[in-house]
């Protein structure tokens, strides 16, 4: 049995956690079963997403992009939990079914006790966010650490379980601050984010999902995502790559006859300074945090399924 994730080509801890976390709740578990997937953290319940014709073992997916699967064929799908209760809801399942995402199981993992706490606020943005962003130097400047979700796994999950404060624009971020019971803050840099797949999350432990709202740090994000920064409208064919143009103040410091100079540098730092005021302002925003007892609980439910699993697999 293998488990079944969506692999960024940037990366992203989100889904590269799958690697070993199903290693950790199933031992052995890529020893039995070769004809099955196991469809556990991510957002991938998605009809072009999964394959056709293979046995598909769910544990806490989500439904959030594309069109929801065909459920219809009993024998190519064992679903066991999904990620809430929208996913569940929408693919016209018990709504029981919508537990909570497995990501939260990390936090039992012993490499992830008792981690001793550098303290401090940081920022994990989306993965998109880091194509093109200039985030290590917003949050320099907010004074914040920076956190970049396109690296490796386990040293993402101790950064964020160690931290003080989460500013999460990515769920994962959320979901494992949550799970390692550090405070969290939603924000979001874009409508690009996927407001489904967080209230998904955020319903099944009984959160609110209420994003602030973050500027673009840099032309070149904007032009990534489609995005206006500072008024000016870009879309991804006007990227310099691709032939275009886009006359703002950032591109007109790149043509300066010293732009690798240090003109350069506090020119981004001036555009990006309402993503830092942003940035500030969240840090000082109320946290959330879901209740001890709900968390517990539906760990235990998780819990439970994943013995079910054990019993009729193994």
């Amino acid at each position: 049995m293998q488990p079944f994730y969506w692999e960024s080509a940037h990366g992203n801890f989100g889904d590269d956690l799958n690697l070993w976390l199903w290693d950790f709740l199933l031992p052995g578990l890529r020893d039995i079963h070769p004809e099955t997937l196991l469809v556990g953290v991510g957002t991938v319940l998605n009809r072009k997403l999964l394959p056709a014709g293979v046995k598909k073992l769910v544990i806490g997916s989500g439904f959030g992009y594309g069109e929801a699967p065909d459920l219809s064929d009993a024998g190519e799908w064992d679903i066991r939990a999904v990620r809430g209760p929208l996913t569940a809801r929408t693919l016209g399942l018990d709504e029981g079914l919508g537990l909570v995402d497995p990501a939260v199981l990390v936090a039992d993992m012993p490499e992830f006790r008792n981690l001793q706490k550098s303290g401090g606020t940081i920022f994990v943005p989306h993965w998109e966010s880091t194509v093109g962003g200039i985030w290590p130097l917003v949050c320099h400047e907010a004074g914040l650490g920076y956190v970049d979700p396109c690296g490796e796994a386990r040293d993402v999950i101790r950064k964020i379980a160690q931290a003080d404060l989460v500013i999460a624009e990515s769920m994962h971020a959320a979901i494992l601050a949550d799970a390692f019971r550090v405070p969290w803050v939603a924000v979001t840099t874009s409508q690009s984010i996927n407001s489904f797949k967080w209230c998904d999350w955020a319903a099944s432990l009984e959160v609110r999902y209420e994003p602030r709202r973050i500027p673009l740090s840099s032309r070149a994000e904007a032009v990534t995502k489609g995005a206006p920064f500072w008024g000016m409208n870009f879309a991804q064919r006007e990227h310099p790559a691709n032939g275009g143009r886009a006359p703002d103040a950032e591109m007109l410091v790149a043509t300066h006859p010293e732009s690798g100079s240090p003109l350069r540098a506090a020119a981004k730092k001036i555009l990006a300074l309402p993503a830092i005021l942003a940035l500030r302002k969240a840090r000082m925003a109320t946290p959330q945090l879901s209740a001890d007892a709900v968390l517990a609980g539906k760990k235990e439910q998780l819990g439970a399924v994943i013995e079910t699993v054990r019993r009729d697999y193994f």
